[in-house]
């Protein structure tokens, strides 16, 4: 079943694409990082969160990096992809989860860790941080939830303490540095 035809068979098939106004399409050659801006609910819910859009902003101003947005799917889209053995990738190109380098969770309320976990099984990617390798992307958190990180510690790489808008590009040049270390 090809994509098409899968969103003909759940509600709000528009929260999928990614035609808005203002959305970032870059050609992913010769981009040096690929950054997933993951947001724990649906796209309305993402969407409407300034942070993430800010964000989006900041990392897309570089020219060595490509930022695209990932939501949480509604249940008729969950059980769709999962009976298709689709994976949850981007807004911008569909790219799985799995395949990018760095996947970094937006946590606005404590209600919403179950839906990284499972965005994380819908990518692709090991739920415990201790069961990722060199071949999964870096899993990070930031936001208000992580004044107390200890309930998503297992699940996640690292976590930025608070508000990621000062920090996030510090962490992109680390993470660069890292990489080609």
């Amino acid at each position: 079943m090809n994509l098409n035809q899968l969103l003909r068979s759940v509600q709000h098939p528009a929260r999928y694409f990614s035609h808005e106004i203002n959305a970032v399409h870059k050609d992913v050659k010769g981009i040096g990082l690929r950054f997933a801006l993951a947001f724990p609910d649906t796209y309305e819910i993402g969407m409407s969160h300034l942070g993430l859009q800010m964000l989006y902003h900041i990392l897309n101003q570089r020219t060595d990096v490509f930022c695209e947005r990932v939501f949480a799917p509604w249940v008729d889209m969950e059980a769709t992809m999962r009976n298709q053995g689709i994976l949850l990738g981007s807004q911008e190109t569909r790219t799985p989860l799995r395949d990018f380098d760095v996947v970094g969770f937006s946590l606005q309320y404590e209600m919403s860790y179950t839906n990284v976990l499972n965005m994380l099984d819908l990518g692709g990617i090991p739920l415990r941080a201790s069961r990722r390798g060199n071949g999964h992307p870096l899993v990070i958190g930031g936001g208000p939830c992580t004044a107390n990180p200890e309930p998503v510690a297992d699940f996640l790489d690292f976590l930025i303490l608070g508000e990621a808008e000062q920090v996030l590009l510090e962490v992109v040049r680390s993470f660069k540095a890292w990489r080609a270390s």
